[in-house]
């Protein structure tokens, strides 16, 4: 979970950089280049939960 908050944290500081960098001259944030980044990464890191949580029940042993 820790490294599921700093990930989201990192995307989330480097999504608003380049917002502020591809606003141009008005000095705002282009918040539809930084949602759509921060969306591609959240939606990125509920595939890698995802792909892990299936991974994770293949392995389970069905044995007794």
């Amino acid at each position: 979970m820790n490294r599921l908050i700093i990930s989201l944290l990192f995307f989330a500081v480097l999504a608003v950089g380049v917002g502020i960098m591809l606003s141009g001259a008005d000095e705002s944030i282009d918040w539809a280049i930084t949602g759509g980044l921060f969306a591609l990464a959240v939606a990125g890191e509920g595939v890698r939960f995802w792909l892990r949580r299936s991974r994770a029940k293949k392995h389970q042993s069905s044995g007794i």
